[in-house]
């Protein structure tokens, strides 16, 4: 089960760097046209403006799994530095269940949300027409990511707790 879902993980990642490149991309040649447009012909567009925003969400909650897994999310590691590797191998097992749990959650939440929005029918109030839904649509598809990222992780840790076990023993 482990090999189909880091299989399955390794595309995600690839997906979801790529997505994050090109949506950072778009935020700053947005704002950019937004001061070129403005210094040229001394009007702006107001949708230059309102496109990071709008962006965000879609930039950040998929990037929560990947970054969770490769450790690159914000953490305080003062634990890590005077835990056993046994200890630190159990820590990143209980990180990997309080994400998973996480990610349950707001997932769950974050669907409710959407397809509240949904229902709705409401619009940004913005110069260009986006559907509030699809913004929160980006709460529980990260999430999803998340809980998949989250247990490979446990996976992992699990299959090094017990190659330590092993090798101690």
């Amino acid at each position: 089960m482990l090999y189909v879902l880091l299989a399955i993980n390794n595309i995600l990642k690839k997906i979801i760097l790529w997505l994050a490149t090109v949506i950072i991309a778009l935020m700053v040649l947005a704002l950019s046209m937004s001061a070129l447009t403005r210094y040229v012909s001394g009007i702006g567009y107001d949708w230059f403006i309102e496109l990071p925003p709008v962006l965000t969400s879609w930039l950040v909650f998929p990037l929560l799994g990947p970054l969770l897994v490769q450790s690159k999310h914000i953490k305080v590691d003062f634990l890590t530095s005077i835990l056993s590797d046994k200890n630190k191998i159990i820590l990143r097992i209980f990180v990997a269940i309080v994400a998973f749990t996480a990610g349950v959650i707001f997932c769950k939440a974050g669907i409710d949300a959407t397809v509240l929005y949904y229902n709705l029918g409401q619009k940004m109030e913005l110069e260009i027409d986006v559907p509030i839904w699809w913004m929160y649509l980006a709460f529980p598809t990260g999430f999803l990511i998340l809980i998949l990222f989250s247990t490979q992780m446990f996976l992992e840790e699990i299959k090094n707790l017990k190659k330590l076990i092993i090798k101690a023993g």
